[in-house]
């Protein structure tokens, strides 16, 4: 998880579709099928623990 001291720009979770703030804490997570910067999504450290739970047509990693 990020501290999200570091980090100087807003996110938008794939879970919820909201906002991570600036300075939030939050989780960086990418599949491990694929790589690289362009994969990694920021999430809410809940809406992670949630993401299974989802309906279909809502992102999952």
């Amino acid at each position: 998880m990020l501290t999200g001291a570091t980090s100087g720009k807003s996110y938008r979770c794939p879970g919820c579709d909201q906002e991570i703030a600036a300075g939030q804490p939050h989780l960086v997570c990418w599949p491990n099928w694929t790589g690289g910067d362009e994969e990694r999504r920021h999430w809410h450290r809940a809406c992670w623990r949630k993401r299974l739970d989802r309906g279909p047509g809502r992102s999952r990693y």
